[in-house]
């Protein structure tokens, strides 16, 4: 709940503009309605303005520790000026839901509302405060004494102000919708045109010559944030340049003087927090009458709040829609940008992911990354014809969302195309990009995004470095695999996948050496999937440590059966990949499975691919020697299919190269095109390795693979991959 209120010694003061008397008995008072759960900030709050007049009355305190008790003195108290809310009581927003009962239920509109809360970084709902005509939010470490006293003091000023126009005065009606209508604009430039068009209809003027000028604390100086009539040209000019003198000058003794400037011409000071103020001019040939001046200050009071709202919800938007670091639009504003944007033409959304950024991070410092940002952030904004989006919508990744003809793949790519300076460090930069056309029949922006990041992962994989368009084709391909691993997970956990073992034999006796076991899936319906379908996708999502480890035991364990039945010179193989071989525990694992299986080392082979070794040859080196120091064989196989180098093949120290399928095809359909496979077999020789061809499926390919010198075979010819219980039947008629 909130925390009581500090009041430090500052030496409180009325304001006596209208030479106010020392408060009597007989005195009219302002009824000033205090609402908190905690009693020290009713007895603050009392001591704070005891004794105090404003517009020469005194003030009287009446206490509410709740939403609903305040509620019932509202009810039964009809001249209540000012409410002194607590937003946090009994719930998080028991204060603002009040806000709604007494502008709804009660209907009461003239009361003037100040919100207080001392939770750090809380804030009302927007609607809220846009709807139901707040005076004031404050935090209550910043309410001061001199500064409770001061906001008291506007709102007290502003509810006597409405009171009396709603009783006497039409254009009351005027301000009020004038405060709705600008309330609802979010934008400070859009309010500023709205206040100055607003102020010219109150008067009776034409919007033909009025500026409004302010600095945020961001700025440099003041500058013209809205401009109607003949001084539109001069949006955003700073005030210390414009060529007509009076306009000048008024402005700036405004803006300095922090004060009203009447005439000539009229000008209005807005004290507005985070900003040195804003200043309203509008011409006026004449000077005011009293009623006109009441007007103005009724009006200014309610667009002072309204200038406060419109910062604070444009602080809130910028957290919320904004990259912080960049000032760019982040990924929920990009998104809303899109889902806002112009479909009468083609348009195109383009992602553009860094290459190898994260490693940029590590190997220097984060430091240096954020420059890269900056840099990559600001060629990209030079690089994009104006009224094109750009954003960040991750931590190493832009969105773009503009007309097709501009955002293409060669101005994307060109971007990155030179170097980048960083304070005298030049560095290249590698980019990936994927650009999806978005028109009228386009789907929702979350939709484009989604297969755009579908397009740069693909991109990533197989067209690093390159900006490349949308194919649809790649979003119908994702959900089919998705769905595959859906269906993968499922079938693992429910136990549908099962291992077949596929026969290793002598080529020249043909006597069976081992098996090959391979994993297979088979759903509810019976329908096969192929394992080229299924495996990589495990790969890549996380599933290949437990579906290894599964197959290790189920593996070992039909070895031991296979062993029992008197087999007992025979060698399994079991394929691992290389997330399972890189896992730290994976010797351990392994040897827990052979001793839970009690099986012997000697009769299992590992068949590892070249990838284990890439960018870890060190540890794998270590690893294999492990291996092999428990008595098990490793193979290389698929040897020569992806990173084959004959320095790695020695350092790796394995037992047997196994011949790719695609290479034994080659042997059969042309024997002068078998050069790889007998490559291989002569590399195996030289190094004093056993080769093993597989997919040997007809006697044409054993002959010649024999006469090249290849010890082992595996394929069609030989055995198809048969389920355990079968491949056990078929070994007893071979034995």
């Amino acid at each position: 709940m909130a925390k009581a209120l500090s009041f430090d010694d500052e030496e409180l003061f009325a304001f006596s503009d209208d030479g106010e008397e020392t408060p009597t008995a007989s005195m009219s008072v302002w009824n000033v309605l205090v609402v908190d759960d905690e009693p020290d900030v009713h007895e603050a709050t009392t001591l704070a303005l005891r004794d105090l007049t404003i517009e020469g009355r005194a003030l009287r305190l009446l206490h509410a520790s709740s939403a609903d008790q305040a509620f019932a003195v509202l009810a039964n108290e009809h001249d209540i000026a000012v409410v002194l809310l607590d937003v946090v009581m009994e719930t998080d927003d028991a204060g603002l839901r009040l806000v709604r009962r007494v502008r709804e239920d009660l209907g009461n509109h003239a009361v003037r509302i100040i919100l207080r809360t001392g939770q750090p970084g809380y804030a009302p709902e927007l609607e809220t405060i846009r709807t139901y005509d707040i005076n004031d939010y404050k935090a209550k470490s910043e309410l001061t004494r001199t500064r409770l006293f001061t906001t008291l003091a506007v709102a007290i000023r502003s509810y006597r102000q409405v009171h009396q126009l709603e009783m006497s005065r039409n254009g009351l009606e005027l301000i009020i919708s004038a405060c709705t209508d600008l309330g609802k604009l979010r934008a400070l430039r859009l309010y500023a045109e709205g206040v100055v068009t607003q102020l010219c209809a109150l008067l009776g003027l034409p919007p033909e010559g009025l500026v409004c000028a302010g600095k945020t604390l961001d700025d440099v100086q003041p500058r013209v944030i809205a401009a109607a009539g003949r001084y539109r040209s001069l949006m955003q000019e700073p005030v210390d340049t414009l060529t007509d003198a009076t306009l000048r000058r008024v402005l700036e003794d405004c803006l300095s003087r922090r004060a009203h400037v009447l005439g000539p011409g009229l000008c209005l000071y807005f004290e507005v927090s985070e900003t040195t103020g804003i200043a309203a001019y509008v011409e006026v040939a004449e000077g005011l009458d009293p009623v006109n001046l009441e007007l103005l200050e009724v009006f200014c009071a309610s667009v002072t709040v309204g200038f406060e709202n419109v910062l604070l919800q444009q602080r809130l938007y910028d957290n919320a829609y904004m990259d912080q670091f960049l000032n760019l639009p982040n990924r929920r504003g990009f998104m809303e940008e899109v889902s806002r944007g112009d479909r009468r033409e083609d348009m195109t959304v383009a992602l553009v992911d860094l290459d190898d950024f994260a490693e940029m991070n590590t190997v220097l410092d984060h430091q240096f990354g954020d420059r890269v940002l900056e840099a990559v952030a600001g060629r990209l904004a030079a690089a994009l014809m104006p009224g094109t989006l750009l954003a960040r919508v991750g931590g190493d990744t832009f969105g773009i969302y503009g007309p097709s003809d501009q955002v293409t793949p060669l101005c994307i790519e060109r971007v990155f195309s030179a170097p980048f300076d960083l304070d005298g460090e030049v560095l290249r930069v590698s980019a990936t990009a994927s650009l999806i056309q978005v028109n009228a029949h386009a789907n929702t922006s979350a939709d484009v995004l989604k297969n755009a990041s579908i397009a740069l992962k693909q991109a990533k994989m197989l067209q690093r470095g390159r900006a490349t368009l949308f194919d649809e084709d790649l979003s119908a391909s994702a959900r089919v695999r998705i769905n595959l691993l859906t269906r993968l997970r499922a079938a693992f956990c429910a136990e549908q996948l099962f291992l077949a073992y596929q026969p290793q034999v002598d080529l020249v006796t043909g006597r069976v050496l081992g098996a090959e076991a391979l994993l297979r899936w088979e759903t509810e319906d019976g329908t096969m999937v192929p394992p080229d379908e299924f495996i990589p996708l495990a790969e890549q999502s996380g599933l290949t440590v437990p579906i290894g480890e599964w197959v290790l035991r189920t593996a070992c364990r039909q070895l031991k059966r296979l062993t029992d039945r008197g087999h007992t010179g025979f060698r399994m193989a079991i394929n691992v990949s290389h997330t399972q071989f890189r896992e730290p525990g994976f010797v351990a694992v392994l040897g827990q499975a052979l001793q839970d299986c009690q099986v012997n080392p000697k009769q299992l082979e590992l068949e590892l691919t070249e990838s284990v070794a890439i960018g870890h040859i060190d540890s794998t080196v270590e690893k294999i020697q492990a291996i092999r120091a428990m008595g098990i064989t490793v193979a290389m196989d698929d040897f020569g299919t992806g990173y084959s180098s004959l320095s790695v093949l020695k350092q790796l120290n394995v037992d047997r190269l196994k011949i790719d399928r695609s290479f034994v095809q080659e042997v059969q359909e042309n024997a002068d095109t078998s050069g790889i496979a007998e490559l291989v077999i002569a590399l195996g020789r030289q190094l004093g390795l056993v080769t093993i061809a597989e997919g040997v499926e007809d006697e044409g390919q054993r002959r010649q693979l024999l006469e090249m010198g290849c010890q082992e075979g595996q394929g069609y010819l030989f055995g198809h991959p048969m389920p355990g219980p079968a491949f056990e039947a078929w070994m007893a008629t071979v034995a």
